[in-house]
């Protein structure tokens, strides 16, 4: 497609859009009196006001029912994450026995390395991308020295290449080959957080499989932006968040897959409690755990269902739509982002945007990670005034995420006129 930078070719797009009265659905914060330029949707998503009913029904249930609205509620509580499988399982290419919700991210990879970081003298080592997210970070760091081992001979980050911004594939097959036998985990989030860019889920897994290693993923900022084929690739497990993309709310439930090639496998340790026990018996208090079959069998406590509501609401929502129009464009929106961006670029002698995300459309989401040469802080406070919110990392990029569930065309039109504005003040 050729496109303008005008307001009236932006509002031909918008109006063409299939999803165009979604955005209706949702909140937007209000800076000058006006509604902003919303671009933080990969850290925490806008809320949708289909969220207050589905909370407000469990409030209510609460205050009609009290303890039995666990068996007679509308949606009981005892199974209500159960309500998660059918839809999630569409959203990352799973079997509904894969998936269930529970806890937050960092907690769920730390239960996910009781079952699949099993370390040996000889298989200990741990690959996982440089810049992980901290929070990864520090969860390597603290499950080897748990296990007795040294992080900085069981940790094995992949570099990128001096002077390039993403890490090539073929860079990380090689450190996987590399460290063979000795690999017991390959853990690594699916989009990276800092530069957007989509790694391939399914040869690296296929890679990871081939020296005997399990192979999981951080999805935090995959689920509900890129589409994933969890079990056709044959990853051992998964884990995201929910407030990103599905627009859950802060700090909200998390989602877990476990491939059903696992489930019935008992030789492989989990944390247990009694979420996780045989449903038909759980209420009957009985001492020895009877996990259940499937990604429920690593439940631990009975959910939060104040916090899976709002969850529902989004995933009822993904589904009403479906992932592959979300995606479609998500793609459109991310490309006129981009031509927004170097027209901007051109405009202005002097600036120059570096976008550091991949260029093809197989290697990045919703996401556009632009460094500001010549430009500073000063830059980002400007837009932040003016209502755009966006997202700004040292030393001086700034992480565009075009939700393609409320940002408009016109949105991204408006951004390179307020951008404008902002370099030559």
């Amino acid at each position: 497609m050729n496109f303008e930078n005008t307001r009236e070719f932006a509002q031909q797009l918008d109006a063409k859009d299939e999803l165009r009265n979604y955005r209706d659905e949702f909140f937007f914060p209000k800076v000058n009196g006006k509604e902003v330029i919303y671009f933080t949707g990969n850290s925490l998503g806008l809320q949708s006001k289909r969220t207050k009913t589905y909370v407000d029904e469990v409030m209510t249930d609460w205050a009609n029912l009290a303890v039995e609205g666990h068996f007679y509620s509308e949606k009981p509580w005892w199974d209500y994450h159960e309500r998660f499988a059918a839809p999630l399982s569409v959203i990352v290419g799973a079997k509904p026995c894969e998936i269930t919700v529970m806890n937050t991210l960092t907690v769920n990879l730390h239960l996910m390395m009781v079952s699949f970081y099993r370390p040996t003298a000889k298989k200990y080592k741990i690959i996982c991308e440089e810049k992980a997210f901290p929070s990864d970070q520090y969860m390597f760091q603290s499950q080897v020295k748990f296990h007795g081992l040294d992080p900085k001979d069981a940790i094995v980050e992949i570099k990128r290449r001096e002077g390039e911004h993403n890490i090539r594939l073929e860079d990380v097959l090689a450190k996987i080959e590399e460290v063979g036998d000795a690999l017991a985990l390959v853990l690594i989030g699916g989009v990276n957080y800092y530069t957007g860019q989509v790694f391939d889920m399914k040869t690296i897994t296929a890679a990871g499989h081939k020296q005997g290693a399990y192979v999981g993923w951080d999805l935090a900022h995959a689920a509900g932006n890129i589409e994933l084929k969890l079990h056709d690739w044959d990853v051992d497990f998964a884990v995201w968040c929910s407030y990103k993309y599905m627009n859950s709310g802060p700090g909200n439930a998390s989602g877990c897959f476990i491939h059903e090639k696992h489930h019935n496998n008992a030789d492989l340790p989990r944390f247990a409690g009694w979420y996780g026990h045989n449903k038909e018996r759980r209420f009957k208090m009985e001492p020895d755990f009877d996990p259940v079959h499937g990604a429920d069998g690593w439940q631990i406590s009975n959910l939060p269902i104040l916090s899976l509501a709002p969850y529902l609401a989004s995933v009822e929502m993904f589904s009403e739509i479906g992932m592959e129009k979300i995606i479609a464009k998500r793609n459109l929106i991310t490309a006129y982002l981009e031509f927004i961006l170097h027209e901007v670029d051109k405009e202005i002698e002097g600036t120059e945007f570096e976008v550091i995300t991949p260029s093809s459309q197989e290697e990045r989401g919703c996401q556009l990670s632009v460094f500001l040469h010549g430009q500073g802080r000063d830059l980002f406070d400007y837009l932040m005034k003016n209502g755009v919110i966006t997202d700004w990392r040292e030393p001086n990029v700034i992480r565009l995420a075009p939700a393609p569930l409320y940002c408009s065309f016109e949105d991204m039109y408006e951004f390179g006129q307020i951008l404008k504005k902002g370099i030559c003040k």
